[in-house]
């Protein structure tokens, strides 16, 4: 009998916790209270406890969390925000939805995550331009964190603030004076999605926005839910933001199950760093250590025949993802901004070269063990 392994198998994930998801559920249907409540309330409280930030503003999305952030830095028409090349597209789709203006950066070839040393000959470089920059805005791709320390220091230095993209990075950490730091805590404000494809994922979507300072946890509350404070009376002009009771309850219930759910992953990831050393393809590299990186996805480099590879997966049961086929500055969207092929020559690579392979908690030894058989069957014949 052949085997089928999926990229993601979120049915599974539900049985092993289906009645206390069905209880939940249950009780937000009894309760009437279907927006914000004590469910929320307690989602938020959970989410501080578990990163060690001071606030924690549930959203309806991680790219509402990213729109809110900005927002509430007050980012607009003729500001610049710098952030990666190579990303998911909302990172860059909320500059410009504000009607600022995204500045793109090379990254690190062996983390995906921005490179902090572009970052800082962009700010020697175009010191006319630098006095409009508002933001920054460092990714932690596939669940491990960007190199954050010089990126602080370089804003600090100049004043920009910091917002973290750690919508795949739930629960990674990165070493910062002397301690082991969450994801999303490090700078001003930090961004976390529940989709259901994340680590911690609802069932629809949802966000989270994470910071340690009490005036923008204040605005991120106002935005949320139109600008308006008191109902109906709109100082500022905000968005429907908000995050419903029945994603926080489901949240909350697979909260106290994430951190088992991320050392399988850590162990499925050194499973596959294990076994697939072969010729053609590169493992990914573990900045900080395999205990600070979550593994949303697992993603090898395949140097050459990366859509043959892909192919002969799927052909033998295999589900995989391209994560990114398309770099940011290669987007028709953003052609004004006169970005040219070549301009970003390590994540035009990562989108011809990177591929994703299961890794999901549910993944079992066979499966796993039939994914690197093929992987390596591939090569044989090849």
């Amino acid at each position: 009998m052949s085997i089928k392994v999926p990229f993601l198998d979120l049915r599974s994930q539900h049985a092993e916790i289906e009645a206390d998801l069905t209880r939940v559920l249950q009780g937000v249907i009894r309760s009437g209270q279907f927006i914000g409540g004590p469910k929320l309330l307690a989602l938020e409280e959970a989410i501080s406890g578990y990163t060690g930030a001071r606030h924690s503003v549930g959203v309806s999305s991680g790219t509402d969390a990213l729109m809110a952030s900005l927002m509430a830095l007050n980012i607009g028409h003729g500001d610049l925000v710098i952030t990666t090349v190579y990303s998911f597209f909302a990172t860059a789709g909320v500059v410009a939805r504000l009607g600022a203006t995204p500045v793109f950066l090379d990254i690190n070839p062996e983390t995906y995550n921005v490179d902090p040393e572009r970052l800082s000959e962009w700010l020697e470089r175009d010191v006319a331009r630098r006095q409009r920059v508002k933001a920054i805005i460092p990714v932690h791709l596939f669940g491990q964190c960007a190199e954050m320390q010089p990126i602080l220091d370089l804003a600090n230095t100049h004043g920009i603030a910091v917002v973290e993209d750690a919508a795949q990075a739930l629960g990674a950490r990165y070493p910062l004076s002397g301690r082991l730091a969450h994801a999303g805590t490090l700078g001003t404000l930090g961004c976390l999605s529940f989709h259901p494809t994340k680590n911690l994922g609802a069932m629809g979507d949802g966000g989270m926005v994470l910071t340690n300072d009490d005036g923008l946890a204040d605005k991120l509350r106002q935005l949320r839910d139109h600008g308006s404070r008191p109902k109906y009376h709109h100082a500022i002009i905000g968005g429907n933001f908000r995050l419903d009771a029945i994603q926080a309850a489901v949240l909350l219930v697979k909260l106290s199950h994430v951190d088992a759910w991320q050392a399988r992953r850590q162990e499925h990831a050194a499973y596959y760093d294990e076994h697939l050393q072969v010729d053609g393809l590169i493992t990914p590299r573990t900045a900080f250590g395999r205990n600070c990186h979550v593994y949303n996805p697992y993603v090898v480099s395949v140097p050459e025949h990366r859509d043959e590879l892909r192919q002969w997966l799927s052909i033998h049961g295999v589900e995989t993802q391209i994560y990114y086929p398309v770099p940011f500055h290669a987007q028709p969207c953003f052609a004004d901004l006169k970005y040219a092929s070549g301009d970003f020559p390590h994540a035009e690579h990562a989108a011809g070269h990177a591929l994703a392979l299961p890794v999901y908690p549910e993944l079992t030894s066979a499966m796993q063990d039939h994914v690197i058989e093929r992987i390596h069957a591939f090569y044989r014949q090849a």
